[in-house]
């Protein structure tokens, strides 16, 4: 019978044996670290880049209506740029939350069964601005130019044919 001094040196000797055989030790070495490190990266860096490229097409080729584009939605976009509408609102869920989302505000004006009626109501909301109702928060007055209106609606009117996946997701504004 083996005493237990006798016991470990025997395991201590077998283990020794298993380590010369290439049995793999109990420990993780530095190397293999670092090698799940890069590998785990380079793996995750890989999904990354595919998944930003298939949003991307997604984006381009599906969501976004490029066909209508024109130069006055473009000139639209530089007039929300230049007063700062995002300050105050939300378009497709980016900006502040003071004042309603734009997003739909095409849709919200009936822009889809009357485009006429749409686009003037839009424009005589924004020229009447401040309404100076109490207690409500008042959008101040831009002092815009027709032209400007215009491209501004045509902004908005644009932004609504952006499928957005159901955002946002009630047509309250």
């Amino acid at each position: 019978m083996l005493s237990l001094g006798a016991s470990c040196d025997v395991v201590a000797i077998k283990f020794n044996q298993e380590q010369k055989e290439g049995v793999m030790a109990e420990r993780l070495t530095k190397s293999a670290a670092r090698n799940i490190f890069y590998g785990g990266s380079f793996f995750f860096l890989v999904i990354f880049l595919i998944l930003g490229i298939d949003s991307h097409l997604y984006i381009k080729n599906t969501s976004t209506d490029e066909s209508t584009l024109t130069e006055s939605v473009a000139r639209g976009k530089h007039v929300w740029e230049r007063h700062a509408c995002i300050d105050c609102h939300s378009l497709l869920g980016e900006g502040a939350y003071f004042a309603p989302e734009l997003g739909n505000v095409w849709v919200r004006y009936g822009g889809r069964e009357n485009p006429e009626g749409a686009r003037m109501a839009l424009k005589a909301w924004m020229k009447v601005q401040p309404t100076g109702v109490e207690g409500r928060r008042q959008m101040p007055q831009f002092n815009l130019t027709e032209q400007e209106l215009d491209d501004l609606v045509d902004f908005l009117e644009w932004t609504s044919r952006i499928d957005t996946l159901g955002w946002p997701p009630n047509n309250a504004g």
